[in-house]
């Protein structure tokens, strides 16, 4: 079995990147396979900012239904599916990881959720065959930074058991001050200097900082007036290892404020 040696940290942006050619990020996503990783992953765990819960959850199911969870976009959405096989056993091992190193008094197990937008819209641009294994672990957004981190580190033996682990959420989220002007998706001011802020920290590998976003980063309550978009980051970032070199793999931006950053954590061996 081959191991993955790299985690990662995807912007999943607006939903109708599932649709929309026009969106830069929407090729990124589709050149996957060719230009980010080459390995086959035996299968995939996947972090999505949409499933927040009290506890930590896994979806343990046979085959993943997927979630419509947005309102008022183009019909063609609503008729897009993504039924990609369950991940049953690896559910049941992130859930052995969590609660033995990692910790935790309680990891619930979901029999019945799908994948959401978060995870099936990205993943189905990256591996449209959908014949990968997919187990979803939600977030807890009444949480820190730190503790995502140490959720993360919990689950780093699983690269090499040959599971990739991929956070999905957004390097900037604020719904109420999307800029319908804003030209060539082009970027509003405080929303650049908090996506240049988390690129330097990350690519200096100060993961302490990012940790601490809420106190370190400029305009964080403004880029993310809630937390849970950023927490997968912090999960990715933790199963990758203190001394993994990040990397940037994607830039880019819709409707001014919406950042597709996007990035890779490769450990050290």
């Amino acid at each position: 079995m081959e191991k993955v040696n790299q985690t990662f940290f995807l912007s999943h942006g607006s939903p109708t990147l599932s649709i929309d050619d026009s969106l830069e990020a929407r090729q990124f996503f589709k050149s996957w396979k060719n230009n980010v990783l080459h390995q086959k992953p035996k299968s995939i765990l996947i972090i999505s900012a949409h499933w927040d819960t009290k506890f930590p959850s896994v979806n343990t199911v046979l085959r993943n239904s997927t979630i419509h969870d947005f309102y008022g976009f183009p019909d063609p959405m609503y008729k897009l599916k993504y039924e990609a096989p369950g991940a049953i056993e690896l559910g049941k091992r992130v859930k052995e990881l969590l609660m033995g190193e990692g910790g935790m008094k309680r990891v619930d197990e979901d029999t019945k959720r799908g994948l959401d937008h978060g995870a099936w819209v990205p993943l189905m641009l990256m591996y449209p065959e959908a014949d990968i294994p997919i187990c979803q672990l939600s977030v807890q957004s009444s949480q820190n930074g730190t503790y995502h981190y140490n959720m993360g580190k919990a689950l780093a033996p699983l690269k090499e058991e040959g599971v990739l682990i991929i956070g999905s959420g957004s390097a900037t989220h604020n719904l109420r001050k999307l800029d319908f002007s804003a030209v060539n998706g082009s970027p509003v001011p405080w929303a650049l200097a908090f996506d240049h802020w988390l690129r330097d920290s990350l690519l200096q590998g100060r993961y302490g900082d990012v940790n601490k976003w809420e106190e370190k980063a400029p305009n964080a309550k403004t880029a993310h007036p809630s937390p849970e978009h950023l927490y997968p980051l912090h999960v990715a970032m933790g199963a990758a290892g203190v001394d993994a070199k990040a990397e940037q793999l994607h830039t880019s931006w819709q409707l001014g404020t919406l950042s597709y950053s996007s990035y890779s954590f490769t450990s050290s061996l």
